[in-house]
């Protein structure tokens, strides 16, 4: 994927810079170097300016101390020249047929954030991701995913909590093993009870009667004389009372008068297993319900999964979670620095692919391997980078000391004596 390129820059008199003319290579790494305040972020301002428009304009154009005018030429790899010179620098671009533009001209194939990469890098979170989804097109299904996970997630909390509370509380409830499974009904007991209480009545009505019939006897032993023949059928009626009484015997309701004393008390068990059971079978329902919503979750965290791999991503490794931008896993504000200006620069070159330049300040957060790898990387996308580095090694392409451009000079071997 190529896109348009910046094949040469000439600047004189901006900011704090004197006179700087550079020719980028046109994939990879271009590195501005130079000792601090030296004039090297004015290069890229310069640029932006150039490209961007006034919204870019320095707010003290000229340098300090010049007589001669500002002047810009940006020259582009699909023959288009930008200028701007003279009093009021104005923008003057012309294309390979010899036509003049304008900024709308440059508009339509420079992107904003390639100018002004911190935009990008300083956005929130939110921002970022959503401009990852408007790229590869797939922003409004993930966030439908992503609310219904929310929703599921919560809904699996709230469960959860109430399986917990419920088996907990089934936990403390007491249980009583030999406890019946219904309540009992006293009125049934006591309805026992009046039976075997007339029956003890009737028992006592006999035992009077065995008592009055020996009364009689003795009354009729003083009269033997006078009622012999009475006598005889009075033994008579005494043998069969006596033979009746023999047979009695009395039913105890010792165990029915326990168990209505302690028929409160059972009943009482009784419902305090019922709650158990209740509240474990339900404990056990919140539990299956807790299990549905996690395969519910894990469908919807595995869809999206496949949603973002099967997107055009523009840097593998990328991803959106909850919102926010991740880079092999992790948050942006976990990212080392190489590693945001690396995701930085992937998605601003997907969102105009026509632009194939970034600028980027600051470059002194890479160290020399991660700044090759860096560059490799650039190559192997076909997109320019122009960037500024506190230094004056080997790995810069220019250097910039009081506002000049020179070359750098080549680093002498070290040698200590004793040491090859």
């Amino acid at each position: 994927m190529s896109g348009v390129h910046i094949t040469a820059l000439e600047v004189e008199n901006v900011k704090r810079i004197q006179a700087v003319s550079l020719e980028p290579s046109p994939t990879g790494l271009t590195v501005i170097g130079g000792a601090n305040n030296q004039g090297k972020t004015s290069v890229l301002d310069a640029i932006a300016w150039a490209l961007g428009g006034d919204r870019y304009r320095p707010d003290n154009v000229q340098r300090e101390g010049s007589s001669a005018p500002a002047r810009l030429k940006v020259t582009l790899s699909n023959g288009i020249i930008v200028e701007r010179r003279g009093k009021n620098c104005d923008l003057k671009v012309t294309d390979p047929s010899g036509r003049r533009g304008g900024q709308q001209l440059l508009n339509s194939f420079v992107e904003e954030l390639a100018l002004n990469l911190p935009k990008f890098m300083e956005a929130s979170d939110r921002e970022k991701a959503d401009t990852l989804l408007r790229i590869i097109g797939v922003g409004d299904r993930l966030r439908e995913l992503e609310q219904k996970e929310q929703q599921l997630y919560h809904q699996r909390t709230y469960t959860g909590q109430q399986r917990d509370q419920k088996a907990k509380y089934a936990r403390e409830l007491p249980f009583v093993p030999d406890a019946p499974d219904e309540p009992v009904s006293a009125s049934e007991l006591i309805r026992r009870q009046q039976d075997i209480l007339l029956r003890n009545a009737e028992n006592q009505r006999k035992r009077q009667r065995l008592a009055q019939l020996s009364q009689e006897r003795d009354v009729m032993r003083e009269q033997l004389e006078l009622l012999r023949e009475q006598l005889s059928q009075v033994e008579a009626d005494l043998t069969a009372a006596q033979k009746d009484a023999a047979q009695l015997n009395d039913e105890s309701t010792a165990e029915l008068e326990e168990s209505i004393r302690r028929i409160d008390e059972v009943n009482q068990a009784v419902r305090t297993n019922a709650e158990r059971r209740r509240a474990e079978e339900e404990a056990e329902l919140l539990g299956h319900q807790y299990r549905k919503l996690t395969e519910a979750i894990t469908q919807v965290r595995t869809e999206r999964t496949q949603l973002l791999n099967g997107a055009d991503l523009p840097l593998p490794g990328l991803s959106v979670e909850n919102g926010k931008l991740l880079y092999r896993g992790q948050p942006w504000g976990n990212l080392s620095g190489s590693d945001q200006l690396k995701v930085s620069a992937a998605i601003v070159r997907r969102l105009k692919p026509e632009c194939g330049f970034v600028l980027m300040d600051k470059l002194e957060q890479m160290d020399p391997r991660t700044l090759s790898e860096f560059g490799t990387w650039l190559e192997q996308e076909s997109l320019q980078v122009i960037a500024t580095r506190v230094s004056t090694g080997g790995e810069c392409s220019i250097l910039i000391s009081d506002g000049l451009a020179v070359q750098p000079q080549p680093q002498a071997p070290t040698w200590t004596k004793g040491v090859f």
